[in-house]
């Protein structure tokens, strides 16, 4: 991206009265920024309000330390990490926030930038967790990174910092093969600050092994407001939302709400009576949320093998051109379970690709080993011994 459309994004995004939800109608009249401030009134009113119209031919005052402040940040790359700025259209940007009803304009990103996600699971909670549902939060954090899985969480204080912490941890027992982040943080400030500053440090070892993101524009303080904003993407970037510990008020509810907006799943931690933090996961329960007690419990939830059953069902096929020979070569049935499931399911779980996925399928339906039900769905039609 050269300065003059560095220009225009920001100019773009920081125009009073105009949000991601104008933004992005004005680029898909026009096509891209640039070409936005080249119309005139008439024509911009064609796609937005007067008022908005008026906003876009007026440069914002903070406009140029804005450009000066993200050129030099893109241009400073640390040893350890990189710096990027993905916007709406760029193949780095996140495919998951297109699902939100105002997806970010523009996403900054701080960490293994040349990453992807991989399947993930958001971790919500208390600020002020419970000494247990500080430690609950690391152990998940940890055992679902080891299992594969992206961590992703808003970086504050409490149950957010555990399980990044968790994640990190991990990653050592990992098999991930270098291609996802092992956690990911949503932040509410600018990404040249950490907040609160007790996780600079954790920040800095994230960057290092995950990603950092942030919809603000760099040097953007950490406002209030910002935070329930923010959720919106962690909920949007995990394939369900796990709630540690919540009071029945709480940021964490929130999230948990934005999850089943778009369709994800929501989990949650019990814990006592006695304390406020569970309150608000005993009525996400109450409501119909996953009861949570196991790292299984949430790969099972969500349809997913852990990394370590997917790296048995591979070697188990790479050197067995009949895998349905003999009962013992059917890594399947692990991977199946007992419920029926469906071919997208069963994809993401041992990551074949379609066809040989389908040939595989094919051999053990003929063996009398699963059966095909109604709706493109699979499933065991006996226990065997994997013995």
């Amino acid at each position: 991206m050269d300065k003059n459309e560095l220009r225009a994004w920001l100019r773009l995004s920081m125009t009073e009265s105009v949000g991601n939800d104008a933004a992005r109608r004005l680029l898909s009249c026009f096509g891209s920024p640039q070409t936005v401030f080249e119309q005139t009134e008439t024509a911009l009113c064609q796609v937005a309000t007067p008022k908005q119209a008026q906003a876009l031919l007026t440069v914002p005052n903070e406009l140029a330390v804005q450009c000066v402040r993200t050129h030099q940040w893109l241009m400073h790359q640390p040893d350890t990490h990189t710096h990027a700025l993905w916007t709406l259209g760029d193949p780095h940007y996140p495919p998951q926030l297109m699902q939100l009803a105002d997806p970010p304009l523009m996403v900054y990103a701080m960490g293994q930038t040349e990453r992807t996600l991989g399947n993930a699971v958001a971790i919500v909670g208390s600020r002020n967790p419970t000494p247990q549902g500080a430690q609950t939060a690391e152990l998940f954090g940890e055992a679902l990174s080891a299992a594969g899985l992206c961590v992703v969480s808003g970086l504050a204080l409490g149950v957010d910092g555990a399980a990044h912490k968790g994640a990190l941890r991990g990653r050592a027992s990992s098999t991930d093969d270098g291609k996802h982040w092992h956690t990911v943080a949503v932040v509410g400030t600018g990404l040249d600050r950490v907040y609160p500053r007790q996780h600079q440090t954790l920040a800095g070892e994230i960057a290092m092994h995950g990603l950092l993101i942030s919809e603000y524009h760099l040097g953007t303080a950490p406002l209030a407001h910002h935070f329930p904003k923010r959720n919106r993407i962690i909920a949007a970037l995990g394939l369900g939302t796990l709630v540690v510990e919540a009071a029945l008020k709480s940021g964490s509810l929130i999230t948990a709400k934005m999850a089943l907006d778009l369709n994800r799943e929501v989990l949650a931690i019990p814990g006592s009576i006695h304390a406020t933090q569970s309150h608000g996961c005993h009525a996400l329960i109450r409501q119909g949320a996953k009861l949570v007690e196991t790292a299984q419990d949430v790969l099972e939830e969500l349809q997913l093998a852990s990394q370590q059953q997917v790296n048995l069902f591979a070697d188990a096929l790479g050197g067995d051109d009949d895998i349905a020979s003999d009962d013992s070569h059917h890594p399947w049935l692990a991977l199946m379970g007992y419920a029926p499931v469906s071919l997208d399911v069963l994809q993401v779980r041992c990551g074949l690709d379609t066809a040989t996925l389908q040939a595989q399928l094919l051999t053990l339906e003929l063996d009398g080993v699963i059966g095909r039900l109604p709706g493109g769905l699979f499933q065991q039609l006996a226990r065997h011994d994997q013995g």
